[in-house]
């Protein structure tokens, strides 16, 4: 998720109850392999010990630069690699990436064997990164069955599949269906088929793993209604506002470490409703946080509220 599941929100959600595996947001594989651009992208592959395991995603349309980016996150120290080939941002489509690689099979299949080829370890006893694939059911129409099968033929550790197809973006519910139709291609097979889109809670993503013979869930959106949504100890309704805030307060820190001028503070507000929300006022306060023009302002307040 771009501009969203950096380090500072990552800690955030580890100090609420963290998921089992994190994802980076994506970055550009060309971009990590332009002296211009790998400077200003380094920050969005940084992580904390207490954030592992963490997988690093990537997207691009070149084969020879996912190989250098795999190679590159494995001297970084993370877990896996996962290969964007969902993303329906005409930028990224433009570029022959994201869920533009539905219509290129060929090369899907060339950059996740060159992923995998750069994925292995260069130290005795160190096992090669897993690399696995995030996308979708299919471009302009569902086709689970031609595509999933493609995929499956290069032997990624993972499949993460979004119930929808690109033309739908997230304008219709989910097909979880089709994911468990994915997860009946790869019976038989060492990949494992993880689902996404409309996961409401952690009950709710227990009974999509079941029901669909899952291997696991991935949850992407809903964490922003709610930051504690992989603590089952915690009732988000027992959240209270002065929580929320200093919640607020915590990731503006983080953010303001991890980021500090290099990054517009604007990106910033698309957080606000996560944490003010659900209280009398909450609306007032966030409209007046919006004309918030730096850490500072925000601070001041939030300070006030406290």
């Amino acid at each position: 998720m771009a501009d969203v599941t950096d380090m500072a929100f990552r800690q955030i959600i580890v100090s609420c109850g963290r998921p089992d595996v994190f994802y980076t947001e994506f970055v550009s594989a060309d971009g990590l392999c332009s002296e211009k651009g790998k400077p200003k992208l380094m920050p969005h592959l940084k992580f904390q010990k207490n954030e592992k395991p963490i997988v690093v995603q990537f997207f691009g349309a070149k084969p020879e630069n996912f190989y250098k980016c795999a190679q590159l996150a494995v001297e970084l120290g993370f877990d896996g690699i996962d290969i964007n080939m969902g993303c329906p941002d005409r930028s990224v489509e433009k570029q022959g990436a994201g869920a533009a690689l539905i219509n290129n099979p060929k090369l899907a299949q060339e950059i996740i064997r060159e992923t995998k080829r750069g994925a292995r370890s260069t130290s005795s006893g160190q096992a090669d990164l897993p690399v696995s694939i995030k996308t979708r059911l299919g471009y302009n129409k569902i086709e689970t069955k031609e595509w999933v099968p493609v995929l499956l033929e290069t032997e990624p550790a993972a499949l993460i599949i979004h119930g929808r197809t690109k033309k739908e973006m997230s304008a219709v519910p989910a097909h979880w269906e089709e994911i468990g139709i994915a997860a009946g291609l790869a019976e038989g097979s060492k990949t494992l088929i993880i689902g996404n889109g409309d996961v409401a809670n952690s009950k709710d993503a227990e009974k999509k793993a079941k029901n669909y013979k899952l291997d696991g869930i991935m949850v992407g959106r809903a964490v922003f209604s709610n930051p504690w949504f992989f603590n089952e100890k915690v009732d988000i309704r027992d959240i209270t506002p002065e929580q929320r805030v200093q919640l607020l307060m915590k990731h503006l820190s983080l953010f303001d470490k991890l980021w500090g001028h290099n990054k517009n503070f604007d990106t910033m507000k698309k957080f606000f409703k996560v944490y003010i929300t659900n209280w009398p006022g909450a609306k007032d306060l966030r409209t007046k946080l919006m004309t918030a023009k730096n850490l500072k302002q925000v601070v001041d307040i939030l300070s006030g509220v406290l």
